[in-house]
């Protein structure tokens, strides 16, 4: 798919020659938050003037993001998002902005799996097995979720939907108390980061069952992927830069190239190996296929399981 329309040209003006702010629609700590914070450092090192990341929250990632929107599009003003930016236009039903075509996506930052975890006690030791318990006790089997919005939620009725199966989903305000109940054994099974989990699978508090993405991870060896057993069943978490859609092209190119400096450096990609993600830095026009591609798979399961945010 083409890009969204943006000016031609950079201007006569020196880019940049002041501050550049990034808005994270997101509470500070989550997935969008810490890769920014990573990143914007090295990034103000490569441009030569600081970076602000600037926390916007609120309805799920839509008030920061409509902010972006309506920011001059001069380069100055960026917008770092992540997997809710592609599903919010399905579940809420009126946005202030357009989602595919009053942003000019940048780079696909980074992604990474989820994995399905459950209590040691639930006796499946593998996604063959949690899905025979589920077929053969329908509704027994109870899933943490977080959020109406969230990947933990989508990605248990992507596999009710796939797997033709019924979960119980136990709703929570944050992953931590969702984790926390499910190594007390209130409930049986979530979608975690690895990074949320790592520490609980050493110590075997927790066991994963499979991984989202399309390969093996060496973030989680030994893991299997839910493909392996159920095709086609694939999702990453991700994170994206974009800015608003007028944006000169060259200032996004300019931008993108000292990302893709930034996140081949072998430090960083190892910092974020330890929040369980994968440096990517993709081009422009890869990164509007992504979100356009995440766009169409996650509109399609939403419609299916009729999930609306009011």
């Amino acid at each position: 798919m083409p890009l969204p329309l943006q000016a031609q040209g950079g201007g006569a003006e020196a880019w940049p020659s002041k501050p550049v702010r990034i808005i994270v629609p997101n509470a500070p700590s989550g997935l969008a938050d810490i890769t920014t914070r990573l990143v914007s450092t090295r990034l103000a090192e490569a441009i030569g003037q600081p970076v602000i990341v600037d926390n916007r929250p609120g309805a799920g990632g839509t008030i920061g993001t409509a902010a972006a929107v309506k920011a001059a599009p001069d380069g100055y003003t960026l917008l770092s998002v992540f997997d809710s930016h592609a599903t919010n236009a399905h579940l809420f039903r009126k946005l202030p902005y357009d989602t595919l075509n009053d942003l000019a996506p940048i780079s696909v930052l980074v992604r990474g799996p989820i994995a399905l975890v459950v209590n040691p006690r639930v006796p499946a030791n593998s996604l063959k097995d949690l899905l025979a318990i589920a077929r053969s006790r329908p509704g027994m089997l109870n899933s943490g979720v977080i959020g109406p919005g969230s990947p933990a939620r989508l990605l248990v009725e992507m596999l009710e939907l796939t797997a033709r199966i019924d979960v119980t989903q136990v709703p929570y305000k944050g992953a931590a108390n969702a984790l926390g109940d499910l190594i007390g054994g209130q409930i049986d099974a979530m979608f975690a980061t690895p990074a949320a989990i790592f520490g609980h699978l050493k110590s075997g508090r927790v066991r994963a069952i499979a991984i989202t993405s399309a390969k093996r991870s060496a973030i989680l060896p030994g893991v299997p992927t839910f493909s392996e057993t159920l095709p086609g069943f694939e999702a990453e978490v991700w994170v994206a830069m974009l800015a608003p859609v007028r944006t000169p092209v060259a200032r996004v190119n300019r931008i993108h190239g000292d990302l893709e400096k930034v996140l081949g450096q072998a430090d960083m990609r190892e910092r974020l190996a330890e929040q369980g993600l994968e440096a990517v830095a993709s081009s422009p026009a890869q990164a509007d296929q992504w979100i356009r591609m995440q766009h169409e798979r996650w509109g399609r399961v939403i419609r299916a399981q009729n999930i609306v945010i009011e």
